[in-house]
């Protein structure tokens, strides 16, 4: 008889959920189902331990392990207390409970958490006699629970860190993106391996980092360590097979058309040393200029870039004198490129003086922001100032 397949949730960067979907079915889930900020799946082990490998767009992927109406806190905690928790871990392993809620009528998040520890702990201490301890850091285990205006649902996070910590970046700049909304930006540009890719701004390197994964067909979880190992199902020879199968569809290390440049050396810097330590300074081509002098460095290709956001009144002004100049840039010097910039200045579109040929609103964590495109043929993209 074949088991009843495991419900998960993956979150990720608002915005990017349908590439999440596409992404997820192609790693194999099924009844793949975007919500807001996220995508319900189902699938096995493999299945877990395969996103986590591989997912470039996913936050986390968490295992829903209770789904149920409730109306006060004792029916939450009855729900958690059912669930055979020493099954899935031993009491020696820490945890740390996390709680989200959207027009939930309970008066206090912070005691329906205090709850649901309690009873996960009451639970162990029934079964074995001992109780796992509370670590708020790092913790081996992170259990997850959401209410909304009517269910409690709980999940064990499979994944531990973020997914979008990679393993590789070792310095960021002062707002650094991160790892999958640089990649779910990158698959929104339609970029693939192979074609010409500049990032004007590059900063320490984040979209460099993600294209050149990408073009190696690295994994992006190949460098790091995930919560499903701590698991008491963890199978060591799925997952030993799984990493040698990743390990084996890599390309070797090779010159790819990926550009990176920045004004500022210290920035350059910093996505030089990010590259080295990724063992990906071969890849990517780098060197300092300024946007406003350099040329396309190839005939056609995609600009994809992050520039910097003025918070105050005269970093404003800067950018508000710049992104005319950029947008004169991209008009002489980069026809036959789309270019990709992404922002959450509101102002950027109407400085630039170009039209833009698609606008997609996406989050940098709870910053709105936007993806404008742009297509940049010769005598097209100007907005006429007389209407």
């Amino acid at each position: 008889m074949k088991p009843k397949p495991l419900r998960f949730f993956a979150p990720c960067p608002r915005g990017l959920e349908s590439i999440l979907a596409d992404e997820l079915e192609q790693l194999g889930a099924t009844c793949v189902k975007p919500s807001n900020g996220g995508v319900y799946f189902q699938g096995d082990w493999e299945t877990c331990y395969r996103t986590n490998l591989e997912s470039r767009i996913a936050s986390r992927v968490l295992w829903q392990v209770a789904d149920q109406a409730y109306i006060n806190e004792d029916q939450i905690y009855k729900a958690a207390y059912a669930l055979p928790w020493n099954d899935w871990f031993p009491p020696t392993h820490t945890i740390r409970v996390n709680l989200a809620a959207i027009k939930c009528p309970l008066r206090s998040l912070d005691f329906v958490t205090l709850k649901i520890k309690d009873a996960v702990c009451d639970k162990f201490r029934e079964m074995s006699g001992k109780r796992p301890s509370v670590d708020t850091v790092q913790p081996d285990i992170r259990i997850h629970g959401f209410l909304d205006a009517r269910r409690f649902t709980l999940y064990v996070d499979t994944s531990g860190d973020a997914l979008f910590k990679r393993g590789l970046r070792k310095t960021a700049g002062d707002a650094p993106l991160r790892e999958n909304l640089a990649a779910g930006i990158l698959r929104l540009s339609g970029w693939k391996p192979g074609t010409p890719l500049l990032d004007p701004m590059c900063g320490s390197g984040t979209f460099l980092l993600e294209a050149a994964q990408m073009a190696l067909n690295i994994a992006p979880g190949i460098k790091r360590q995930f919560a499903f190992e701590r698991l008491n199902q963890f199978n060591t020879l799925l997952w030993n097979n799984l990493k040698e199968a990743a390990i084996a569809k890599q390309q070797p290390s090779s010159p790819q058309p990926i550009f990176g440049s920045d004004l500022y050396g210290d920035a350059l810097t910093a996505a030089q040393t990010n590259l080295t330590v990724a063992g990906l300074d071969d890849v990517v081509q780098l060197k300092q200029a300024n946007m406003l002098e350099i040329s396309a460095p190839t005939p056609t290709g995609i600009l994809v870039t992050n520039p910097p956001y003025g918070v105050r009144i005269g970093e404003q002004e800067k950018l508000a004198a710049l992104y005319p100049k950029v947008g004169d840039t991209l008009k002489r010097k980069f026809s036959g490129w789309n270019a990709y910039i992404f922002t959450g200045d509101p102002m950027l579109p109407k400085l630039m003086r170009l039209s833009t040929s698609r606008r997609t609103p996406l989050f940098n964590g709870a910053l709105e922001c936007r993806l404008f495109e742009y297509k940049m043929i010769a005598g097209g993209m100007r907005k006429d100032k007389t209407k």
